[in-house]
């Protein structure tokens, strides 16, 4: 049952504008006057530096001593002005943050659920976590609490101790989008309210706010990846208090060095790289190594440098078979274990080629990449002469726990969201981030070529 101000109804004339109180994911948007909104029924306050609800907070809150910057979190009676009743800690509304993940899993973050519901707690904060990304507030049913707890949990220290041992993410993922649901994939009860809307797709937006609403949540946090936080930057334009944490292993967040989950994508990728070697100088062949990626060329190319690969083929780049060919029979021969490594992304395409792709656009109009790996096997048989073997890592890179790195980026990002929420800033990034091909790659002998400067990030 919603507490505090969310259970009262709105004053019926203000003294300040807006005219009427604001909603709970307002309320943080508030910019007329001072930091707080007097009415005739109460005053808001916005208290930002408490960790704890005491009683000597409230005293202060009595005597008007308090902090008057920050998230709107509290609501005490006025009986006049300048006359304030008592207050007790039942009347203290504590902010209630709402957190999902959506998109593909990554290790890391388990890590980053757990150190936002332990931050917030340590705040005197509440956490809810959404299910499966966004269908979870998607299914939330304000005018019904069946099969709620499917799609909402409060998330408490308790609950989450243990989380971080494992990789993938216990809410649950999805590649859901708000904005284009199609009509035949609608909640039941959404479906019945949108029966004479003539599109093939339903913006959902308004329901997802008034959900958030409902819930009372005052804040969210979503972690993913660029198509994740696409429509929470879509979310936060509304005015929805956002702070995104970027989680990708293809770490092509635009706006940030790194994604989680990214570390232990290379981390497994090496490994792998260099167990191949093994049946490679064995049957003395090209050895052609598909990464995961997407349209960035990253993983491949930090993969490919740390495990020392021959070539490495980027999305970023077309690459030209034939100097390919001549290029990789030249290490072959330089080798003498007579085999050699090629690095390929699976965005990566020849030149006057279209990228492979497969299968039935998701909900962000992605199709499936991959199988450019075997096709660039069996193109580098027929010009060089060489055998291959073509190897597709896949969900290998993003299987299992997370690494040190990892570890430590997501519980600091996690720690990080909720600080920032705490302050009142909303931040959310969007846009994809490439390859910088100029700085970080040889275009024409298809290797890396990682010039760190003193000024640049590990990651960039």
């Amino acid at each position: 049952m919603p507490r505090g101000l969310r259970s009262m109804k709105p004053p019926a004339r203000s003294i300040h504008e807006p005219t009427k109180a604001p909603t709970s994911w307002q309320r943080r948007n508030f910019e007329g006057g001072p930091r707080s909104y007097a009415t005739e029924q109460g005053l808001w306050y916005s208290v930002v530096h408490e960790k704890k609800i005491t009683e000597e907070f409230i005293q202060r809150i009595r005597t008007g001593i308090c902090d008057t910057f920050g998230p709107w979190i509290c609501l005490f009676p006025q009986t006049g002005v300048g006359d304030r009743a008592g207050v007790s800690v039942e009347d203290i509304e504590v902010m209630r943050i709402g957190v999902l993940t959506g998109g593909g899993d990554v290790p890391g973050l388990n890590t980053c659920i757990k150190a936002i519901v332990n931050h917030a707690e340590d705040k005197g904060f509440e956490v809810y976590g959404f299910r499966r990304g966004w269908a979870g507030p998607l299914n939330v049913n304000p005018d019904s609490e069946d099969d709620r707890h499917q799609w909402v949990e409060r998330l408490t220290r308790q609950s989450v101790r243990t989380i971080d041992r494992s990789g993938g993410t216990v809410l649950h993922t999805s590649r859901t989008n708000p904005i284009t649901i199609a009509r035949d994939s609608l909640p039941r009860f959404l479906a019945t309210s949108h029966a004479k809307v003539d599109t093939a797709a339903v913006d959902c937006t308004d329901h997802i706010l008034r959900v958030m609403d409902h819930l009372g949540i005052d804040a969210l946090i979503p972690i993913g990846g660029d198509d994740t936080l696409s429509y929470a930057a879509s979310l936060s334009s509304s005015g929805f208090p956002v702070v995104a944490v970027p989680k990708t292993m293809d770490n092509d967040v635009n706006g940030t060095d790194y994604c989680i989950g990214f570390s232990t994508a290379v981390s497994r990728s090496v490994e792998f790289l260099h167990a191949l070697r093994t049946t490679a100088g064995s049957h003395e062949r090209i050895a052609v190594i598909e990464l995961f990626g997407r349209n960035s060329g990253m993983t491949a190319l930090i993969s490919g440098y740390l495990a020392d690969a021959d070539r490495v083929l980027i999305a970023e780049v077309p690459f030209d078979i034939r100097r390919l060919g001549e290029l990789v029979a030249e290490d072959y021969r330089r080798n003498p274990s007579h085999y050699a490594v090629i690095v390929i992304s699976e965005g990566a395409r020849l030149e006057g080629h279209e990228l492979i792709e497969s299968g039935e656009p998701d909900a962000y109009g992605h199709r499936r990449l991959g199988g450019v790996g075997q096709m660039t096997a069996e193109l580098l048989e027929t010009v060089t002469g060489i055998e291959t073997i073509s190897q597709r890592l896949a969900y290998l890179m993003r299987s299992g726990a997370p690494d040190s790195l990892d570890r430590m980026v997501a519980a600091s990002f996690g720690h990080l969201a909720v600080e920032q929420l705490e302050l009142s800033k909303d931040i959310c990034v969007k846009d994809k981030k490439r390859v910088e091909v100029g700085a970080f790659y040889d275009v024409d002998n298809y290797r890396p070529r990682i010039t760190l400067g003193l000024d640049r990030p590990m990651f960039s």
